[in-house]
């Protein structure tokens, strides 16, 4: 069985990632820090837990062992802690990714996984035809720190494969949500929401609303990524997204309906490096794998208003 070592396994997506990878026989060593969280994922007989930092490199030294897949989801920050501190993106993701990267090499780890933003790589700059959809052919001129820290591990990715030969794969992720999404976090609009429509408080958005982003289950952004990341693969980077636009005013509109209140909205200045549009195309990931989103927002959303 094939031996993956998940960084960041309590997360939104890594304790998924970690469930998908158990269920379908593999060797999980699941690595985080675990601290004032419980545990996400299912302790299954082959995932061996690790508490460790990814900011320590003895910690990340003895998780590599015999390890054949590296799935780095592990982020210090986030885009409103990297927009605010942009030092500590370079000090901690940025410098880490590449000791990482080193480790994987002397490890002789077969491929690293890494989840990049398709949210925000790609910018303003430069707009396709189709005003606001992106495809991995598009150039990517990243405005916000936490989206250049992505691309520049990105391309440190890319250059330790033309080095060294360690293989990767790229999923550039839209706007991902679910029921184990904090609502006390910075990041991720909808648990925030949520959260606040239930506890009768007014919700804040950036802007006049009208910020269109492309909102995608995490449970799709699992199965996408469970499906194809030890296949053969024609790129390096995949785009995965649903490929629907929904303005924020617009999904405000759909949490009202399903929960039945009526907040208060408060409109604060959208921060200057905020994309204003960002739809995923998926068609080389569809294309390539024949796997494709299965949720609708609305249905992913009324999955978390009923749980809560």
């Amino acid at each position: 069985m094939p031996n993956c070592l998940v960084i960041g396994a309590n997360g939104l997506i890594g304790s998924g990632i970690v469930d998908a990878l158990s269920k379908s026989n593999n060797n999980v060593v699941a690595f985080d820090r675990y601290t004032d969280q419980k545990i996400q994922f299912n302790q299954s007989d082959n995932v061996k837990i690790v508490k460790g930092d990814f900011l320590k490199l003895e910690d990340l030294k003895k998780s590599l062992k015999n390890i054949d897949y590296v799935f780095h989801f592990i982020s210090t920050t986030n885009p409103i802690i990297s927009e605010n501190n942009p030092t500590l993106d370079v000090e901690t993701n940025i410098l880490m990714t590449v000791r990482l990267m080193e480790l994987c090499v002397k490890n002789n780890v077969k491929r690293v996984i890494f989840p990049s933003s398709g949210g925000s790589i790609y910018g303003e700059n430069m707009r396709p035809k189709t005003i606001g959809v992106y495809t991995e052919d598009d150039l990517a001129l990243p405005v916000s720190p936490y989206a250049i820290g992505k691309l520049t591990i990105e391309n440190y990715l890319r250059y330790f494969k033309n080095k060294f030969g360690i293989d990767y794969i790229i999923y550039r992720i839209s706007n991902p949500y679910g029921s184990n999404q904090s609502d006390k976090s910075l990041q991720g609009v909808i648990p925030i929401f949520i959260n606040k429509i239930k506890n009768d408080e007014p919700l804040e958005i950036y802007g006049d609303g009208t910020m269109v982003r492309d909102y995608i289950h995490v449970s799709d952004v699992i199965r996408m990524i469970q499906l194809t990341f030890d296949k053969e693969h024609r790129f390096d980077v995949y785009n995965i997204g649903s490929g629907q636009g929904t303005t924020v005013n617009g999904l405000v509109q759909i949490i009202k309906k399903i929960s039945n209140k009526n907040p208060k909205i408060n409109y604060i200045p959208k921060p200057s490096t905020f994309v204003e549009s960002v739809i995923l195309s998926i068609d080389r990931f569809k294309n390539e794998f024949g796997v494709v989103p299965k949720i609708t927002l609305k249905d992913g959303i009324k999955n978390i208003i009923n749980e809560k």
